[in-house]
């Protein structure tokens, strides 16, 4: 089990076509956010940190790495949940990064929001002002204590 605290680390990232919707979803839901540690990448975590007046801590841009540098951050048990508004009608050139971001969300079992319904959801849900234990497979606990003895 990988516990996950009250305060959450959240990762938040849009698609160009996508920021207007995830800075709307984030002013409606300022209050909510502040209660948690704000990450981002790049063009995102600007627009977000001058919309809500808010500490974001930012990563490149997502086409530069930023969206491998989050995927990094989910490994390192140091982002508890994804909100990606990613854009499904719109060829992205770093593509291959957005699905092993996404992929690396589902193996390491942390919360996902892919569009504004479901960000609504995980951001009102009562597991987010609470304690949780996040679990990984049996197969995936062993390797990692393999590896980390």
């Amino acid at each position: 089990m990988l516990p996950i605290t009250r305060t959450k680390r959240i990762a938040l990232v849009a698609h160009d076509h996508k920021k207007g919707e995830l800075v709307e979803w984030s002013r409606f839901n300022k209050a909510l956010l502040m209660e948690h540690i704000l990450y981002a990448t790049g063009t995102t975590g600007t627009l977000l940190a001058k919309e809500l007046c808010v500490e974001v801590q930012r990563f490149q841009s997502g086409p530069l790495g930023g969206d491998l540098q989050i995927g990094a951050g989910i490994v390192d048990r140091e982002i508890d949940c994804l909100i990606f508004f990613w854009d499904p009608l719109e060829a992205q050139p770093h593509d291959p990064d957005v699905k092993a971001l996404l992929r690396i969300a589902a193996v390491w079992n942390i919360p996902v929001a892919c569009n504004r319904a479901s960000a609504d959801f995980i951001i009102s849900s009562p597991l987010m002002n609470l304690n949780y234990e996040r679990l990984l497979p049996l197969s995936y606990e062993a390797y990692i204590h393999r590896m980390e003895a």
